[in-house]
């Protein structure tokens, strides 16, 4: 099991809770925005929190598309998104109208409820997930486990084999992803108790 692990700071995102969730795993993990503490990466963690044009337009300035492509694509080193850093991964944003990274074939899209009493947007708070296939990310975490979420824009995954998790929150939305080496949760592992820490327990070895 390889412990050089590296949460990308992109300038966006709740870095230091991450990080402190890793080090109660006795995990040590840095932050870091240097593109070749990024490469020489065992396993990266691209997290966040806000708005997905900035986020791009952040990553993009600090030189690390390039960078995460060849590590995430060319070299094939585990990565885990998280909440932004998920939706992040997919081709296309209506949150600014913008490309994203593209390594799923993907939208991320607005919550289009119709109940605007019981189901608040942003969608925030505790929900189950629906496990959809079988992963080394979701060992020992059970069907219907409960996550911490908050997000007003969704995952819409376009092949139905990438789908890891859905949720339901008035409709069914995907609220996992994984492909080979790429992994996405849209909700937050580090506040969600033990099924958190278990599920970045089972990425960090994979």
């Amino acid at each position: 099991m390889s412990n050089n692990i590296v949460i990308v700071d992109y300038g966006m995102g709740n870095l230091n809770s991450v990080k402190r969730k890793l080090s109660r795993l006795k995990l040590n993990a840095v932050i870091s925005s240097d593109p070749a503490e990024i490469s020489s990466a065992d396993k990266l963690i691209l997290p966040g929190v806000g708005h997905f044009q900035k986020a791009m337009e952040n990553i993009r300035k600090l030189l690390l598309l390039e960078t995460l492509n060849e590590a995430v694509i060319v070299k094939k080193k585990p990565i885990l998104g998280i909440c932004l850093g998920m939706q992040l991964m997919a081709k296309h944003s209506e949150e600014g109208n913008v490309e994203g990274l593209g390594w799923f074939d993907a939208d991320v899209v607005r919550f289009q409820v119709q109940n605007t009493l019981k189901f608040k947007v942003p969608h925030t708070g505790w929900n189950q997930i629906i496990r959809t296939k079988d992963s080394m990310l979701m060992k020992d975490v059970p069907d219907l486990a409960e996550f911490y979420f908050v997000h007003s824009f969704h995952y819409k995954a376009n092949d139905i084999n990438d789908i890891l998790n859905e949720t339901d929150y008035e409709y069914r939305f995907t609220s996992a992803v994984e492909k080979n080496n790429i992994f996405g949760v849209q909700y937050h592992p580090e506040k969600s108790h033990d099924v958190g820490e278990q599920l970045l327990k089972n990425f960090i070895e994979i």
